[in-house]
């Protein structure tokens, strides 16, 4: 019974990616945090609060998850939501200043297997892309 237990177990894929970004961390946690920024650059409604502990929902309802931990113009640490998804898929996004501006340290964790490369896509050509093109 255990063994066929097992082989339902989704794999779970990390991932982890520098993004540069032409604006400074102070700009850049607002972008991340704050409703109305949120819709200026992804252009859909999003429900955000620096609360720990409370929902968010960005893109008009396709992420959806928990707020965990913030530390204003540093670092966001979120639980993103895979369905019923037993282990949580956290996102914790890290803030560094550079010379052109700002070095968005990003790191996603459980993402499941089948989700893993549309994510990947997500950050790349939606959510970081997005949020360039917003300050460049």
């Amino acid at each position: 019974m255990l063994s066929h237990n097992l082989a339902h177990l989704h794999r779970m894929k990390d991932y982890k990616k520098y993004y540069s970004i032409p604006a400074t961390p102070q700009e850049i946690y607002l972008a991340l945090t704050n409703p109305l920024t949120l819709h200026l650059w992804t252009g859909e409604e999003a429900e955000m609060s620096e609360v720990p502990g409370s929902e968010f929902s960005l893109w008009d309802g396709s992420i959806t998850g928990k707020n965990v931990e913030f530390e204003p113009g540093k670092k966001i640490v979120q639980q993103w939501y895979f369905g019923d998804q037993q282990e949580m898929s956290v996102v914790t996004i890290k803030l560094h200043p550079d010379k052109d501006g700002t070095s968005v340290e990003l790191r996603h964790t459980n993402i499941p297997d089948e989700a893993f490369e549309d994510i990947v896509e997500g950050w790349n050509e939606t959510y970081f892309a997005s949020l360039r093109e917003f300050y460049a």
